[in-house]
């Protein structure tokens, strides 16, 4: 019933034309990390747009155990758990599309990337129990499956619960430093990764500090919608295609990924201690009230505290999250 109602019109939605396309195959197909060292599947160029297809993390013995049939299961899922070897997949679990590289990104600069839009690929979305109070939920993980509704851009979570839907890229990220290695895909940081923040969906924008030539950018961990916190570490997983305009910034300079959207400037903390994050963010914030207002670091500290919301990004991905949303409406 699901795929005969809404498949259909879920695969005929329509995205922005894009200057490339790069689809979700074993071949375009980062599993599980960020790297320096990563081949670039794709080659464009500063100001370009791509439509980014991506896949969801949950393979298809966990959604058809949980009821998916196989023949509603994403293809594209069915093909990657096929055709990639194991030894070919981590250290970490999702499936990542990527890396693009973009001409003219230097180690010190910054990448720009414009979320133009966002569709939902599949007629369902999925959430698995753990994360942050697994001791209260021991295995078997309770994996539930969630309908979509594009039309309405509802989530049928329940009889009498429906969640509206604000989809969005848990991951996005570029290559660390090349000193880093391979770097596991589940914890965010400096290249951001698997932020998991649910501000970032179409129509804003994510600054990511350049640390490798190219950027080598990487996209995946569809969401449909999320709590902040994302405390049973799943959103409503679910398989995704963006439009994304890439821009190399040679005038800005960041050490943290911080974002942008019509409404509110975002700073970023992370750490895999939760104060540690949080004061991370609170400098972030600082510097860039002192920066960018040209405030005092007095005033800017104080401003923060009443005016500025800190939120729990995420507690689940090993390295925690804390942002900022800094309105824009309080500057006249």
């Amino acid at each position: 019933m699901i795929r005969a109602i809404l498949f259909v019109a879920l695969s005929a939605q329509l995205l922005p034309a894009a200057d490339h396309l790069l689809k979700t195959t074993p071949e375009t197909l980062a599993w599980g990390y960020y790297w320096a060292g990563a081949k670039p599947v794709l080659t464009v160029k500063s100001g370009e747009t791509v439509e980014v297809q991506a896949v969801s993390v949950g393979n298809p013995m966990t959604l058809e155990r949980a009821g998916v049939a196989e023949a509603d299961v994403n293809p594209d899922i069915l093909r990657i758990y096929k055709e990639v070897p194991r030894e070919a997949r981590g250290p970490g679990g999702h499936p990542l599309t990527g890396p693009i590289f973009v001409e003219g990104a230097e180690p010190g600069d910054v990448l720009e990337i414009r979320i133009k839009e966002i569709k939902l690929r599949d007629p369902y979305a999925f959430n698995s129990t753990g994360g942050f109070l697994i001791d209260q939920f021991p295995a078997p993980r309770k994996t539930r499956i969630i309908p979509l509704d594009r039309e309405k851009m509802i989530g049928h979570f329940a009889p009498g619960i429906d969640l509206p839907l604000r989809p969005f890229f848990g991951s996005i990220g570029d290559a660390p430093p090349e000193s880093m290695g391979k770097v596991n895909s589940a914890p965010p940081g400096i290249h951001g990764g698997n932020l998991d923040n649910k501000e970032l969906v179409a129509g804003t924008i994510l600054y990511l500090p350049v640390h490798a030539k190219g950027a080598l950018l990487e996209v995946g961990d569809g969401h449909a919608g999320m709590g902040n916190g994302e405390i049973d570490i799943t959103a409503m997983e679910t398989s995704l295609t963006g439009v994304f305009q890439l821009i190399v910034r040679k005038d800005m300079h960041l050490t943290w990924p911080r974002g942008e959207t019509p409404t509110h400037w975002i700073t970023m903390g992370l750490d895999p201690d939760l104060t540690q994050a949080a004061r991370i963010c609170g400098l972030e914030t600082i510097d860039f009230l002192v920066t960018e207002k040209k405030m005092t670091r007095e005033d800017a500290y104080q401003l923060s505290s009443v005016a500025v919301d800190f939120d729990i990004t995420q507690l689940v991905d090993g390295t925690k999250g804390v942002h900022a949303m800094i309105p824009k409406s309080i500057f006249k």
